[in-house]
């Protein structure tokens, strides 16, 4: 970094200006994609638009896109809330899915959002969705390993293997 780049908090700017300084100091586009990692048309675009704009036009844009339905605030609650698990909610289950997530976000901050999105919502508080096993409740784990250890290898035996055996393909 010489004295006359300003100084920049934003990585990717940095990394704009950064290929505007060394296209001024008599760089190849080709070298200088090497020696930042990024490809010759990000060069080259970004040169252009130097050459257009100035230096300006390598600054960092606004995000593009409507706000954010949840304020800094709520969104600081969400880890809080989701890990009181979903059955303080009222669901039956402690799996947070994306539609349990919207419904809790609406019932705590009157907010709505599509059970889709959520999945982003999730992991910008680093969450993720769960899937609820979906396994029958009244199902005996005890019997289901004694049935595999005893009669599993005798039907498997007296068919000749697996290969033979109508379930098995």
């Amino acid at each position: 970094m010489s004295k006359h780049e300003p100084l920049v908090h934003d990585w990717r700017e940095w990394r704009r200006r950064r290929t505007w300084y060394l296209y001024e100091q008599g760089w190849q586009q080709k070298e200088i994609a090497q020696a930042l990692g990024v490809s010759k048309g990000a060069v080259s675009q970004w040169i252009n638009k130097a050459k257009q704009e100035g230096t300006q036009g390598l600054r960092r844009q606004p995000r593009c896109g409507c706000p954010a339905k949840l304020s800094q605030e709520q969104r600081a609650q969400l880890p809080e809330l989701l890990a009181k698990r979903a059955e303080a909610f009222g669901f039956s289950g402690a799996v947070w899915t994306t539609e349990r997530v919207a419904a809790m976000i609406k019932q705590q901050f009157g907010v709505s959002y599509h059970p889709a999105h959520c999945s982003r919502v999730l992991r910008a508080c680093h969450y993720s969705r769960q899937k609820p096993v979906t396994r029958a409740t009244q199902r005996d784990e005890q019997r289901i390993e004694a049935w595999k250890r005893e009669q599993w290898p005798v039907i498997k035996k007296s068919h000749g293997g697996e290969e033979d055996h109508p379930f098995c393909g």
